[in-house]
């Protein structure tokens, strides 16, 4: 071999990475291209992102945090979980906790515990799912009998690697009856070594014999204020800015779930370009909201009794997008937290100071029946706004309406205005010839009413009670049964004079009877009364006094010779009840004379 055949190409040419290799295989692909610097893998939402990864970091849940961290300190722990709630408020992330927390074992801790700070030895493989001894399934997709005895047959057997077998069916309303009949035997009596973590937005679907033999928790909404500072530490970790307005809109729109609050700030983070802020007015438009001061604005003037104004208002808010039924829904939380305010006062309304101000106001101005007209009358309105085939026309019909109910007299108003004489004004008529000539018809008919000699005033019809008995007997002239069942069976009379009653009320009195008999006596006499409850020194009630005469008069009839004859000639008979025959009218003297005289 010469010296020419060993040389080696120093460039040798390069190879086709589609042709084969020396032993006929193909050449291997070449390595995927490195990320560049700044480039990203897939990206992780925010809701599984920042998902809770200890007890403590889950939001609003403290009563159940406490209820399991105590019954896993003192060994009483179950072998079954229900966890039920809305959406979005962690029934899933507990079960994993509990999952974790069950089997958790680490170099210092070999017991189950709730600290989850340190990450145990199982915590990494049941997160990621892939835990040997760990099962997750959805109860939507495998809802037959013939699955759930699948699941259930390999429940006798003991755990791979960790403390626990655990079984977490999320959805377990969806199974089938059969599913739970299959269910029954197993959760009432599982082997030692198996838990079960169910969960559920449908807890009423779920039978009572699965929930008598689980241990329930009830997670409640998350307040608004804790989902709030939830998006802002998530704000701050992530580098966005976001008004704080516009959190509290994501907050409320979000009705408690943490999981649609996060997956909303997801969405708003991209309403602006980076390192740029986040505007509460984005976020209103994204959401499709109104703006709230323009809502309160509307409601104002509704309740003013500004029809016109109030229809150019909703326009304006319906032209930049705002959903009627929207609309009519914060109209409705309008209301509500005008008569909190009124009720308790601004400090009980969570939005901003000059908000809050604006509807206590409201709440100041309006009485609280007039508030629970409103609410009533939104809430129909909301109904008809759903319905309606042009939902802007229904929500101007119901300003109409509201506007025009808004300074109308209650119905116990309005009564007593009749029953005084005040008839209430006729309404103005609106233009043209037609309104002109009603009007005018209207001031003449009013002009003649002026004219009629009005009828004197009839004297003061109000009663007047000087005792207790009166009082009795007033309620029994207004037929109000239930309130006076009531006086007579628990009122023990004290003091009586007018305006004041003082009494010691009978075991079993109902806690709204001074309430109701005060309003009652306010409503027919026209004068406050004061009603005070001690607690003794009072006579009789009336049905005590009723009870203890028709025990006297039983005891005096039992010891009636002829009657006690009777009973000795008839053994076993007793006496049922006692009542007293209506004595005869007495003859006036010389009327047998009379009618003697008349005969013969």
């Amino acid at each position: 071999m010469s010296d020419q055949d060993l040389t080696l190409d120093p460039d040798p040419p390069e190879r086709d990475p589609n042709t084969s290799d020396m032993f006929g295989e193909p050449a291997p692909a070449p390595p995927p291209p490195a990320p560049e610097a700044g480039e990203s893998a897939a990206y992780t939402v925010i809701a599984r992102k920042y998902r809770p990864r200890t007890f403590e970091d889950l939001f609003g849940q403290e009563a159940m945090v406490r209820t399991l961290r105590n019954a896993f300190a003192s060994g009483r722990i179950a072998h079954a979980f229900m966890l039920t709630g809305v959406r979005g408020v962690g029934k899933t992330t507990t079960a994993r906790l509990l999952a974790r927390a069950l089997n958790y074992e680490s170099d210092s801790v070999h017991g189950p515990t709730l600290d989850l700070a340190t990450e145990g030895r199982h915590c990494r493989a049941i997160v990621e799912g892939r835990h040997m001894d760990v099962l997750e399934l959805d109860a939507a997709s495998r809802t037959g009998v013939g699955d759930m005895r699948e699941l259930l047959d390999g429940v006798r057997y003991a755990p791979v690697e960790a403390r626990y077998k655990v079984y977490i069916i999320d959805e377990v309303h969806m199974l089938s009856t059969g599913a739970f009949n299959a269910l029954l035997k197993t959760l009432e009596e599982p082997p030692p070594h198996a838990k079960f973590i169910f969960a559920t937005t449908e807890i009423r679907k779920v039978p009572v014999t699965i929930l008598s033999r689980t241990q329930r928790f009830d997670l409640r909404r998350v307040e608004p204020e804790v989902i709030v500072k939830n998006l802002e530490m998530i704000c701050e970790r992530e580098g966005a800015r976001v008004e704080a307005e516009g959190l509290m809109l994501i907050a409320r729109a979000a009705e408690g779930s943490v999981r649609d609050a996060q997956s909303m700030l997801d969405q708003a983070i991209v309403q602006a370009e980076s390192g740029q802020t986040v505007a509460a007015a984005s976020i209103r438009d994204m959401l499709g909201l109104a703006d709230r001061a323009q809502t309160i604005t509307l409601f104002e003037q509704v309740m003013k009794g500004q029809a016109g104004p109030a229809i150019e208002t909703f326009r304006g808010l319906y032209g930049y997008g705002a959903d009627p039924a929207q609309v009519v829904m914060d109209l409705l939380e309008h209301a509500h937290s005008a008569s909190v305010a009124k009720a308790v006062g601004p400090q009980a309304l969570v939005m901003p100071k000059e908000q809050a101000a604006r509807l206590t106001a409201i709440g100041a101005a309006l009485s609280a029946g007039t508030l629970s007209r409103v609410w009533q009358m939104l809430l129909r309105a909301h109904d008809e706004v759903r319905r309606a085939p042009d939902p802007a026309a229904a929500v101007d019909m119901a300003l109409v309406r509201l506007a025009y109910a808004a300074d109308l007299p209650g119905p116990e108003e309005a009564l007593k205005r009749l029953q005084a004489g005040d008839a209430p004004s006729p309404a103005p008529s609106g233009g043209g010839s037609a309104g002109g000539g009603a009007s005018a018809a209207g001031g003449g008919a009013s002009a003649v009413a002026r004219q009629m000699p009005s009828a004197s005033p009839a004297p003061s019809s109000e009663p007047q009670l000087r005792r207790f008995e009166d009082v009795l007997a007033l309620i029994d002239q207004k037929r109000d049964i239930s309130l006076r069942l009531d006086v007579e069976r628990f009122v023990r009379p004290i003091a009586f004079r007018p305006g004041v009653i003082e009494f010691e009320p009978a075991p079993g009195a109902p806690n709204t009877l001074i309430q109701r008999l005060a309003g009652r006596l306010r409503e027919w006499t026209g004068q406050p009364w004061m009603i005070v409850a001690q607690g003794g020194g009072g006579a009789e009630s009336l049905w005590e006094q009723q009870k203890r005469e028709e025990k006297e008069a039983r005891g005096r009839i039992e010891q009636d010779p002829f009657v006690r004859a009777v009973m000795e000639a008839f053994p076993g008979a007793e006496i049922l009840s006692v009542r007293a025959l209506p004595q005869p009218e007495a003859q006036a003297p010389g009327e047998d004379e009379i009618e003697s005289e008349e005969d013969e």
